[in-house]
């Protein structure tokens, strides 16, 4: 059989479920419990081998399973980052590729009581731990969503998975691997990624926009020594208030705008006529689902304007501080030097190589009272911006949502950054993108608690065989 119109949705639905309960679930607590920090935040991320185990344990779960012509192969470049490459060959025409990572953000502090970063735990709808929603989660619908077809004997197009694990330290090592395997990698019609987010979890949500990101290290120095602060005030520069007055040159305190004109676009009336629809549906729950402390406000009243600042302009966050001791051992010393982890996002179609280095000489050049001044770059990463689906194959996911979900699918604005997407677009330029996930209201990913909910993964894998379906009917 082939073709959307073919699918058995009940049939869908009863398989995805039965697949996600008995087996996927089980493999993916499992991942949990593996510390794989990505190389950004473990060293020895080698030798401790955790990233490797992430990949062991995928490939054990797929012998599990019985997936017609399914291939897997682990390639690992010298020095760089293991990478999985699967694929299973179409019963149709049409090539896809599908994107998640293994690599996981830090632990981060303030798990609930029973819960934590490497404890798988299922707590009704959720299952909680590092890992469960960005991106563990990805690898296993994917596969799933080719089964599901082939269990109703629909057609799909070949399906290529590659699963990386060095995504949460800016994808440094996947651009090699790109080039390392092109001819494996084919010529997608299709690109599906799984590592993305959604407004709430009552429909499928696309992702049509990622924020690039630059920064880097900003390191002030004053002096070669501490030095006792009632002598030393007022004759010497603090480090901290000259970290202050580099920052002024960015970013206007009072509103938080960025000032240089080189990091912003223009908001077209028709962007901000779409950002009105999505806060439509959402309304103040852009604010509100933040874990804001009483009396705190945001910083737009506006809910269009707060959704077009998270996405659509550029942000400074603060993210690390060093050369600060903690307030409880905090001596009346005036300190050596203040180094500050800044974090900026950038809107797609600002370019972020030429951006890293204008930021660079902003905080470089004619530092205040002579003071050593460097700025240590981060690795860049472009925005996203996604090229417009066929009305056929926009038509299919809207029907998957409603059958699945029911209600409409819904565009979304993602103000994060996947650096994989902008690297696939120079690669694959006629490539049309489905870029979703399941990053909800309340999943806290990154942070404590982090969590998946468990009935929309599935919903997604389901719409996700419906995109298979029509790829293979185009």
């Amino acid at each position: 059989m082939s073709g959307v119109e073919s699918i058995d949705w009940d049939q869908l639905s009863e398989f995805v479920d039965g697949m996600w309960e008995d087996s996927a679930l089980a493999s993916l607590s499992d991942f949990i419990r593996i510390p794989a920090l990505s190389p950004a935040f473990d060293d020895d991320w080698a030798a401790n081998g955790h990233l490797d185990a992430t990949i062991d344990l995928f490939t054990g779960w797929l012998e599990t399973i019985e997936v017609e012509g399914l291939k897997a192969n682990v390639h690992r470049l010298a020095g760089r980052t293991p990478l999985l490459l699967c694929e299973v060959p179409g019963t149709g025409p049409g090539e896809v590729i599908f994107y998640s990572h293994l690599d996981k953000q830090p632990e981060f502090t303030g798990w609930s009581e029973g819960k934590g970063p490497w404890t798988p735990v299922r707590e009704g709808e959720w299952l909680y731990g590092r890992g469960a929603i960005d991106d563990g989660y990805g690898g296993y619908a994917a596969i799933l969503s080719v089964m599901a077809l082939k269990q109703q004997g629909i057609a799909h197009p070949t399906c290529r998975f590659l699963i990386e694990t060095c995504e949460e330290s800016g994808s440094p090592d996947l651009p090699f691997y790109l080039e390392e395997l092109k001819e494996e990698l084919g010529n997608p019609d299709l690109v599906i990624v799984l590592d993305s987010g959604m407004g709430d979890y009552e429909r499928f949500w696309i992702t049509e926009s990622l924020r690039g990101l630059v920064g880097g290290t900003l390191k002030v120095a004053v002096t070669s020594e501490g030095v006792h602060s009632g002598l030393g005030s007022g004759v010497i520069p603090s480090s901290f208030r000259i970290a202050r007055l580099l920052l002024s040159r960015l970013e206007e305190a009072e509103t938080g705008e960025l000032l240089p004109e080189w990091l912003h676009i223009e908001i077209s009336d028709q962007l901000r006529s779409d950002a009105g629809e999505i806060v439509a549906v959402l309304g103040d729950a852009i604010v509100s689902d933040f874990p804001l402390l009483d009396g705190v406000k945001a910083q737009h009243e506006d809910m269009t304007e707060a959704l077009l600042a998270q996405n659509w302009m550029p942000t400074l966050s603060v993210t690390g501080a060093d050369g600060m001791p903690p307030v409880s051992a905090a001596g009346n010393v005036l300190r050596t030097n203040t180094d500050l982890k800044l974090s900026v996002r950038i809107p797609p179609g600002v370019e972020s190589v030429p951006a890293s280095q204008r930021l660079k000489a902003l905080f470089e050049e004619n530092p205040p009272f002579g003071a050593h001044v460097e700025f240590e770059l981060d690795t860049p990463a472009n925005g996203f911006s996604a090229p417009a689906m066929p009305s056929a194959f926009a038509e299919a996911l809207n029907d998957a949502s409603n059958r699945t979900f029911g209600n409409d699918a819904m565009p979304f604005y993602e103000g994060g950054t996947i650096p994989f997407l902008a690297m696939m677009q120079e690669s694959y330029p006629d490539a049309h993108f489905l870029v979703t996930g399941c990053g909800g209201p309340g999943n806290n990913m990154h942070g404590p608690d982090e969590k998946l909910h468990v009935p929309t993964v599935k919903s997604v894998t389901q719409c996700v065989s419906a995109a298979l379906a029509a790829t293979a009917d185009r």
